[in-house]
């Protein structure tokens, strides 16, 4: 286990190449095949060589059958957040509970704008992405119709649904104190990746996560901590994953996402790496969503 008590967590981030489809698809199932607990992809519409995050995502999950999928991170500027409420629980119902939601509030704001999202000051942009968070939870979470008067995004007495397996984790990537202190109070799991936050960072933001969180009356050891990482050169694997044990033993990590984009790396992070951490902490399996607790 690692020093927040969950079960580590093994995935990657793929690139949605658009030159290529075919073959992203089938890092995905190779993926899965390779014992990987998650699949994600970046979400930047504004990239013409890029798949859009959320089509791709539903296509993977209809290729395959026990992989959790996730954008890593969906841009929220351009998503309104009703509609990807929506779409997030209709893909969890059509794959068996299976999806995750990686939010963002926009890092690219000129390419945002040129696709017609909103020109923010990140304050207002900060702001604007708590509320849509808001209006994603109440939308995902059963009962009755819910009324938000927010100044960027509101709710008339909607209707959460549709219906859907697993309660959709809502993880948020975040670097500076307000964000960070957003995740504390309203996220499931926070999304970091190394090259913005290396693990000499970590402590400090995890510590703004979780007075937050203690601020907001929730227990901290409930956020789950997805760290986005890279792979050093082959033949340092078991160095790697006393690295990555390490993440996890000391800077309360208890998930791990590989950047990668090649079927040799994902087979040496599922069948060599994954293993020896998971019985250096003891584990059994990442996230529990209905496929798992069966």
């Amino acid at each position: 286990m690692t020093g927040y008590g969950h079960d580590p967590l093994f995935g990657v981030i793929l690139t949605p190449d658009a030159t290529d489809p075919a073959r992203t698809v089938d890092l995905a199932i190779h993926a899965e095949h390779a014992g990987l607990d998650l699949v994600s992809v970046s979400d930047h519409q504004y990239h013409p060589r890029f798949l859009d995050a959320w089509t791709l995502l539903a296509w993977i999950a209809a290729r395959t059958h026990s992989i959790t999928v996730m954008p890593n991170v969906a841009n929220l500027p351009l998503r309104p957040p009703a509609g990807l409420a929506r779409a997030a629980a209709s893909l969890d119902a059509l794959s068996g509970g299976r999806v995750e939601l990686g939010l963002g509030a926009g890092g690219h704001g000129d390419a945002i704008h040129s696709e017609g999202g909103p020109d923010l000051p990140i304050g207002e942009r900060i702001d604007a992405f708590a509320e849509a968070v808001h209006v994603i939870r109440s939308l995902t979470t059963p009962g009755p119709p819910v009324t938000l008067d927010g100044r960027h995004h509101a709710l008339h007495d909607a209707t959460p649904g549709p219906p859907h397996p697993h309660p959709i984790g809502l993880w948020i990537g975040a670097v500076g104190p307000r964000m960070l202190r957003l995740v504390g109070r309203t996220g499931d799991g926070w999304i970091p990746s190394a090259t913005r936050i290396p693990p000499s960072g970590l402590d400090a933001a995890n510590a703004r996560i979780d007075a937050a969180a203690r601020a907001a009356g929730r227990d901290p050891s409930k956020i789950r901590r997805l760290y986005n990482i890279s792979a050093p050169p082959s033949g340092h694997d078991r160095i790697w994953a006393d690295q990555l044990i390490k993440l996890a033993t000391d800077h309360a990590v208890s998930g791990l996402n590989l950047f990668v984009d090649d079927h040799d790396t994902i087979t040496r992070f599922a069948e060599d790496v994954a293993p020896h951490v998971r019985k250096a902490l003891g584990s059994h399996r990442g996230l529990e969503t209905p496929r798992t607790r069966r």
